[in-house]
């Protein structure tokens, strides 16, 4: 198949081509797919996408015309496609619902300590020759009551994480995994998920029940000084809530791996130009803020399952064996 791989960087290259090994024809093309880049997948049978491009009505209205039969996703979250509108229109979505829930499951401890422990503020304070202390103050994790919502192979990796680490462990999720309660942690309603935790992580997908999901009234129900960590989608929280909350001392710790607007920031080197998101920009005014790019899946181990993942799909869809496709229903 003939296969358009939008918002691809060298690393998509390098993965999905060793994955390939020749079976499909592969165009690369760095800008994200929306309605105003449609037009490059023509002359394509499918079209592989990720996270921050846009398949709206009028995306896959122009991919239909051009022939396109197979969305591609190489991510595990579909919040991105109307898939009403693909059904509708006969194309096929899949994507890639396990790579490596370890990758994402070890980054959202490593925003943990960061900000725990300071590591990326006495990182620049040694290189400017001050080894003091002060502000540096942590907690110990032994002990304390880690909140968890979504309990998918994400979540269930990092309720292990944390109970190796001594913590308490509650979650919530409408749907109970016997492996969340193997490894440990106990089920319990959202309110007192928000009442009990002292650090509270989320590992759900982004959908209507789910957006904005940390807003003003869940942030009330939380403890004064709570973490908050987010590496699933950036919608799950209202920031300008988050910001109140942050500026009242509601929230004591904020770690971000996604923001809802990212879709302009994440990804590229903007270093040259000038941060036109005024709320992303006081986000960064916070010193008890740690933000990354979105990169919480970015291992090699992941990279290498979301390509061979990939290339299933596309095979299977070639060959007609969609019941063995990742495919995404309405």
């Amino acid at each position: 198949m003939k296969v358009a791989v939008f918002s691809s960087k060298s690393y998509d290259e390098t993965y999905l081509n060793q994955a390939n090994n020749g079976q499909h024809q592969f165009t690369y093309f760095e800008p994200h797919l929306d309605a105003h880049t449609a037009a490059l997948s023509q002359g394509h049978d499918a079209v592989c996408c990720f996270v921050n491009d846009t398949l709206d009505e009028a995306t896959l209205g122009q991919l239909h015309d051009h022939g396109i039969r197979l969305v591609a996703l190489r991510c595990a979250g579909f919040n991105n496609v109307d898939l009403g509108v693909a059904q509708k229109l006969g194309i096929t979505v899949a994507r890639v619902p396990d790579y490596s829930p370890y990758a994402v499951a070890e980054h959202a401890c490593a925003l943990i300590l960061g900000l725990n422990r300071n590591t990326h503020r006495a990182f620049n304070r040694v290189r400017e020759n001050d080894y003091s202390l002060h502000g540096m103050l942590g907690f110990d994790l032994h002990g304390k009551t880690v909140g968890v919502v979504g309990t998918g192979k994400i979540g269930v990796a990092f309720i292990r994480i944390m109970r190796g680490f001594g913590c308490r462990v509650i979650c919530h999720d409408p749907y109970t995994n016997p492996q969340a309660l193997d490894a440990g942690a106990e089920y319990v309603d959202q309110d007192t998920l928000w009442a009990e935790s002292d650090i509270v992580s989320l590992h759900c997908p982004l959908l209507p029940a789910t957006r904005h999901l940390i807003n003003n009234e869940t942030l009330k129900k939380m403890k004064d000084g709570v973490m908050l960590i987010n590496t699933s989608r950036g919608a799950l929280i209202e920031t300008v809530d988050v910001i109140n909350a942050l500026k009242n001392g509601k929230v004591g710790y904020l770690g971000l791996d996604v923001y809802e607007e990212e879709a302009d920031l994440f990804f590229e080197d903007n270093s040259d130009e000038l941060l036109k998101d005024d709320t992303f920009a006081r986000l960064l005014t916070f010193r008890n803020v740690l933000i990354t790019g979105h990169q919480a899946f970015f291992t090699r181990e992941a990279l290498e399952a979301i390509a061979q993942v990939t290339i299933s799909n596309i095979g299977h869809f070639e060959a007609g064996s969609l019941d063995r496709m990742h495919q995404v229903n309405v």
